[in-house]
């Protein structure tokens, strides 16, 4: 079969106010000179207040801003495409600067409906995201590619492929109904040697705008490739500062490793425990529609630095401590597990929710109890009502942080919790819990989350991974 990359690249990749893009041309270049290159689009960056801000965030404030009935301010937006049109040739300057105002204007009537509303939610807070950042970003990115003579398109909102639920602002991938309406995609792609996309819109089956959560472009470049690994070799490439590295390098500055390949389930309880690697989302859809393709971390700075992401990895591939990461603001909610039961299928269905995890179970009085650990705690204060709704008996503990160790192969580090929970101890830090289970992959430390608690345990832990031996 004929190889298909599906590239992302986020707000960070094109820097602010496109200051990179010819670096995301010339990746882009590079890779369609093998393949078919289906290139999926973040918002761009700009500065706002002196402030390094997504076009996305700045959208979200001016919503806010039209919640309290003021007039959308879109200088910000204008200044930003403006920077951009500068990369465009002058042979389709005129035609992208059109393109900018079609797409601006739809966006300030959103805005202004939002101050009619004096409500920024829905379809209306979709459509003004959607026009003022990753469509548009996406058609200005064609006319950038084609003005590099580069053989390309660009999906328009009319043909969108990604089609979802009703859940508008956080919305759901419907693989079977995007499958039936891929043909003028697929068309592009055999036409074209790139096809430019924006991510983390989606449009329901009557034409609604919806949007995943934040981070919804790598939802979106998994989606794609979804949907055409059958008919092209796919493999997803997400273009990023840096390959894996084996601890968030913010935190930890001494002692890093390179990550070369990681299993879907590392990456994706990584994601989950803050590993700025890829939405574990985007990994889980892949897994429930049944496909194996290859994910890609790449350096941009550096393409020979990249992390291969598979399904399943054979033999023995590096230190088996893969990662060690961490989670602040997070809840431990206890409850009886016949009502967690009862909570955990609601989560799923209806609320379509997955930020957490399934602790050690306990016994007490003969009653056994459920403890999950919620990775936003501010997602359990909104839901508070709902989530005791279960068990009014139940307890939510807050202020509560995580430190996470993740590697399938952890079982051959001799005394790995022993030697982690050390090191935990020696830099002052009180462990409160403490979930070990081999088939989980990962061994969860709980800590209060207070002042530099969690990154001190991660470098505590970190440090103490080059003196590990294997079985």
């Amino acid at each position: 079969m004929e190889k298909l990359v599906v590239a992302k690249f986020g707000g960070s990749a094109s820097g602010i106010d496109g200051e990179f893009v010819t670096g995301i041309v010339d990746r882009i270049r590079e890779l369609k000179k093998d393949s078919k290159v289906i290139a999926v689009f973040s918002a761009p960056l700009t500065m706002h207040e002196g402030k390094r801000k997504s076009l996305t965030d700045l959208a979200l404030h001016i919503g806010k801003k039209a919640e309290e009935g003021l007039r959308p301010d879109m200088s910000g937006f204008r200044n930003s495409y403006d920077r951009l049109l500068n990369y465009v040739s002058e042979q389709y300057k005129q035609e992208c600067a059109k393109t900018i105002d079609s797409m601006l204007e739809k966006s300030q009537l959103a805005f202004e409906e939002a101050v009619e509303r004096k409500s920024f939610a829905d379809e209306v807070r979709s459509r003004a995201l959607a026009f003022s950042g990753e469509i548009l970003m996406s058609h200005v990115m064609n006319y950038i590619l084609k003005s590099g003579g580069i053989k390309c398109d660009v999906v328009g909102y009319d043909i969108w492929p990604i089609i979802t639920d009703n859940n508008i602002e956080s919305t759901n991938f419907l693989a079977s109904e995007s499958q039936k309406r891929l043909e003028p995609m697929e068309e592009m792609v055999r036409k074209n040697d790139v096809v430019s996309i924006g991510g983390f819109i989606g449009k329901t089956v009557d034409g609604i705008e919806t949007t995943y959560e934040r981070g919804g472009t790598d939802r979106t470049a998994a989606d794609i490739g979804i949907l055409f690994h059958k008919k092209y070799n796919v493999s997803i490439d997400f273009e990023k500062d840096s390959a894996v590295v084996s601890a968030d390098p913010r935190v930890v500055s001494e002692g890093l490793d390179d990550i070369t390949h990681l299993s879907y389930n590392e990456a994706r309880i990584a994601g989950m425990f803050g590993m700025k690697i890829l939405d574990p989302i985007a990994i889980k859809e892949i897994l429930e529609n049944g496909v194996d393709m290859p994910i890609i971390i790449t350096n941009m700075k550096d393409p020979q630095k990249t992390t291969t992401i598979k399904r399943k990895l054979e033999g023995h591939n590096g230190h088996p401590l893969k990662i060690v990461t961490g989670k602040k603001n997070c809840a431990i909610l206890r409850i009886e597990s016949r009502s967690a039961e009862r909570l955990l299928e609601s989560l799923e269905k209806d609320k379509r929710y997955s930020e957490f995890v399934i602790l050690s179970p306990y016994t007490k009085d003969d009653i056994e109890f459920t403890r999950i650990l919620f990775l936003d705690a501010d997602y359990v204060k909104r839901n508070e009502r709902y989530v005791l709704g279960f068990d009014s008996l139940a307890t939510i503990t807050y202020n509560r942080g995580v430190v996470t160790l993740i590697g399938d192969e952890m079982w051959r580090v001799q005394q790995i919790v022993s030697k982690a929970s050390s090191r935990i101890g020696e830099a002052g830090i009180n462990i409160l819990n403490m979930d070990a289970q081999e088939e989980t992959s990962r061994v969860i430390i709980v800590t209060d989350d207070s002042h530099d608690n969690i990154e001190k345990a991660i470098r505590a832990v970190h440090s103490e991974r080059v003196k590990i031996t294997f079985v």
